[in-house]
């Protein structure tokens, strides 16, 4: 699995840039970028290939020094919290193997991930201070009909993420 780094990310956390990634399957590929949120340091992850988004609110600098455990943490959690089977959740990370730091996925992922912030902040009303994961405020990210870089015309990103998890395409 790739997770791509915004620029202001690796500013963030003070690293040089990483090299391009090299996955060309974008099921297995995620842009990560940090987001400020009510004033606090947030993560926000959108998958490359369905625009499905998750957030992590008020990260500390700990957690932000090992952030591609960060990531599988959250990305798992946000995955339960919409209903997915553990099994597929399971079987989806595994597919995906090891993660690899990697520049963003293009300009065309970056402007989706852009998209899905601006859908974050008008949802901020769904934000729940009292803990990390936030499945209210991912649901309604991801039931918000939106464009991705993997399917044509409208959609919603937590049934493409339901599609790649269920393997509805027979894909292996």
């Amino acid at each position: 699995m790739e997770l791509g780094l915004t620029f202001p990310l690796q500013r963030f956390l003070k690293m040089k840039p990483p090299l391009y990634g090299t996955e060309p399957d974008r099921r297995f590929c995620w842009d990560v970028h940090n987001i400020r949120l009510r004033g606090r340091e947030c993560m926000l992850a959108v998958h490359c290939h369905s625009r499905y988004a998750f957030v992590l609110w008020d990260v500390s600098p700990f957690q932000w020094g090992d952030v591609t455990g960060l990531f599988r943490e959250g990305l798992a959690d946000s995955l339960h919290g919409a209903g997915f089977a553990p099994e597929a959740v399971d079987r989806y990370l595994q597919k995906a193997g090891d993660i690899d730091l990697t520049r963003t996925h293009g300009r065309r992922e970056v402007a989706f991930l852009n998209r899905a912030w601006e859908d974050v902040l008008a949802l901020d009303l769904c934000l729940d201070t009292s803990r990390q994961a936030q499945p209210l405020l991912d649901q309604a990210v991801n039931t918000h009909p939106s464009r991705c870089a993997g399917a044509e015309g409208l959609g919603l990103p937590l049934e493409r993420m339901e599609e790649i998890l269920y393997d509805k395409r027979g894909n292996e």
